[in-house]
């Protein structure tokens, strides 16, 4: 399919369309810490997880410090002394593959609390959000430097943290309720433009805040103000067919590679891996 007109603007922003692939391959899948990349970095430090372990080493080599958990880790925050690491069971449970969050000092990697939660992010003063979606479950809570929940909002998805808190949600529903929202204190959670894809990948954002977002094959731009426009149609998918279809977004020098994994309707180990080259541009 084409885009709109092979180019699109929002705000200070537009996109031109400078490649296509289309290939077939393998699933998208695979471990954050493939390869021995770290989970988080925070100067000279970096968070490591292997089943059963997390640790901290810093830029020589030298472990700091190792502190066991009862999961797989998959993501890690840091802020402000502390660090959040949210894990996968090594077991199957009512919640699915959802391990403890575990909030650790980042000094020595004690443990300062165990919660539930399958994302997260970093606030300020060693403060996170930390976020749930299933079983009636669709939450985001804001926990302190020692553990103690202060704030919490009926929102989830993907957390985009700077000037305030926006979510880019994904409720898993067909038709979906997603939106691109703002948490405001107190609970308050102000709506934004609706989506069309219930599980949107995780977004990119840009140096002015804007936040770009792969809405069922659509690339669409979202604001400070949660302002949206359209960049390009690249590939728009049905709602229903939505759980057949795995976006990605990733940074490519100046501009983002756009990558759509579709699986076969009828022959689930067959997929299909379209790509988009993007060129980004900032006008004024």
């Amino acid at each position: 399919m084409g885009t709109s007109g092979e180019h699109g603007r929002a705000g200070a922003w537009r996109v031109t369309v400078r490649a296509r692939g289309r290939k077939a391959g393998l699933p998208p899948g695979g471990s954050p810490s493939a390869g021995g990349r770290p989970l988080a970095r925070r100067q000279d430090l970096r968070i490591h997880g292997t089943a059963g372990r997390i640790s901290c080493v810093d830029d020589s080599g030298r472990t700091r410090w190792t502190a066991l958990c009862s999961g797989i880790p998959n993501a890690a925050h840091v802020s402000g002394g502390r660090v959040l690491v949210t894990t996968d069971s090594l077991a199957y449970t009512p919640w699915g593959n959802l391990g403890p969050a575990l909030l650790l000092d980042l000094a020595d990697g004690s443990r300062i609390a165990e919660l539930r939660g399958a994302r997260g992010a970093a606030l300020g003063g060693g403060r996170f959000v930390l976020g749930l979606e299933g079983y009636e479950a669709f939450d985001t809570w804001a926990y302190d430097r020692d553990g103690t929940l202060y704030d919490s909002w009926r929102s989830y998805g993907h957390y985009v943290v700077g000037t305030g808190i926006r979510v880019v949600e994904t409720d898993r529903n067909v038709p979906t309720s997603s939106r691109v929202v703002r948490l405001l204190p107190g609970g308050t959670v102000e709506r934004g433009p609706a989506l069309t894809d219930p599980q949107a990948p995780e977004p990119l954002v840009l140096q002015d805040g804007t936040i770009l977002v792969l809405d069922a094959g659509v690339l669409r731009a979202v604001g400070r103000r949660l302002e949206e426009t359209v960049l390009a149609e690249l590939q728009p998918i049905e709602p229903q067919d939505a759980w057949r279809h795995h976006g990605a977004l990733h940074r490519t020098g100046d501009g983002i590679t756009v990558t759509v994994t579709e699986q076969h309707p009828d022959r689930p180990g067959e997929y299909a891996h379209r790509t988009w080259t993007l060129t980004l541009h900032r006008d004024g």
